[in-house]
């Protein structure tokens, strides 16, 4: 066991499943001679060569639509879409295409994609730079999406999306990457679809995913401290989601506040709100609470994003309103 940094742990994933398939292979702007934006792919091209890593040109269309037709034709593409805001230049690939043709085709085909972005603020960016648009993927039938809080989660859960025969949507926070966690010296691997409880406790359920996992538990050993015990369940696959997971949770404590760095609505938060209000209505002693970014662009200027984004004082104060 060692500490190891988010994008180390990427980078890792990435490399471990190049050595062990000769079918993964790497595509996007400057992740080969520059190793991406934030070096999650160094190396690689070093260890794999030009055929394997490919810088492209810039454009997010034609990246995902010829890793589509990659995917199709018997190769693993992982694409790197510089920015999470960027894929929108592909939307067409991913929702069009990559998420229908196991079904348009009679299941005679897979698409064994995987894109990986970067979303979030802290790092002032910019409203073009910083958005969390995972809700979208979420909604869309044919896709997975992943969104790990962790060095060990990252890798596992990296590792599990290459090997998955559907295309995944594998999201990393930006404010992650230089983070450090615990990583064994043969990480697992880490199924799809499966929430871990981050914290465990008794008086209320916070539920949170990506960045916002490390956010929640602040927010915890804050309130612990007066004696509010919460239980964090740490999400990590969004679509699917680990209902049994969740709704155990919260029969036992009672409580829910759920939190996301995307705005609040219409985010991740309110299917997974709504969802404890139809199946886990009966266990509930307070109204399920969401905590989540306000409805507008992510601002500029560093005073304004770190009012902006949600921070443990919103999550304290979300879980004193449904203790109350």
């Amino acid at each position: 066991m060692a500490l190891v940094r988010y994008v180390h742990a990427i980078n890792r994933a990435l490399l471990d499943a190049m050595a062990a398939d000769p079918a993964v292979v790497v595509l996007g702007e400057d992740v080969a001679g520059a190793g991406g934006s934030f070096k999650a792919t160094r190396g690689l091209l070093d260890r794999f060569g030009e055929e394997r890593v490919r810088d492209t040109p810039i454009s997010e269309a034609a990246i995902v639509g010829a890793a589509v037709g990659a995917a199709m034709t018997g190769l693993k593409p992982v694409v790197e879409i510089m920015f999470m805001d960027f894929v929108t230049l592909a939307m067409d690939a991913i929702v069009n295409q990559a998420a229908k043709a196991r079904f348009m085709f009679g299941g005679q085909t897979s698409l064994p994609i995987v894109i990986r972005m970067p979303h979030g603020g802290g790092l002032n960016a910019g409203p073009q730079h910083s958005q969390c648009l995972e809700a979208w993927f979420a909604h869309v039938p044919g896709v997975k999406v992943l969104c790990p809080a962790n060095a060990a989660d990252a890798y596992g859960l990296l590792r599990s999306a290459i090997d998955d025969p559907d295309p995944v949507i594998f999201v990393e926070n930006k404010a992650l990457y230089a983070q450090q966690s615990e990583l064994d010296a043969a990480p697992a691997i880490v199924p799809i679809g499966r929430a871990s409880i981050a914290r465990t406790g008794r008086d209320a359920t916070v539920i949170a995913y990506g960045a916002s996992v490390g956010v929640a538990l602040r927010a915890a050993e804050t309130l612990g401290a007066q004696g509010i015990d919460i239980e964090v369940v740490d999400l990590r696959s969004l679509q699917p989601w680990d209902r049994a997971t969740v709704l155990a949770s919260v029969a036992a404590t009672h409580r829910a506040v759920v939190v996301h760095e995307a705005v609040r609505a219409f985010g991740v938060g309110a299917e997974i709100a709504a969802t404890i209000a139809e199946d886990g209505f009966d266990d509930l002693d307070a109204p399920v609470m969401r905590v989540g970014a306000p409805f507008m662009p992510v601002p500029y200027a560093p005073s304004l994003e770190a009012r902006y984004l949600p921070g443990a004082q919103a999550i304290i104060d979300a879980v004193r309103a449904v203790l109350a």
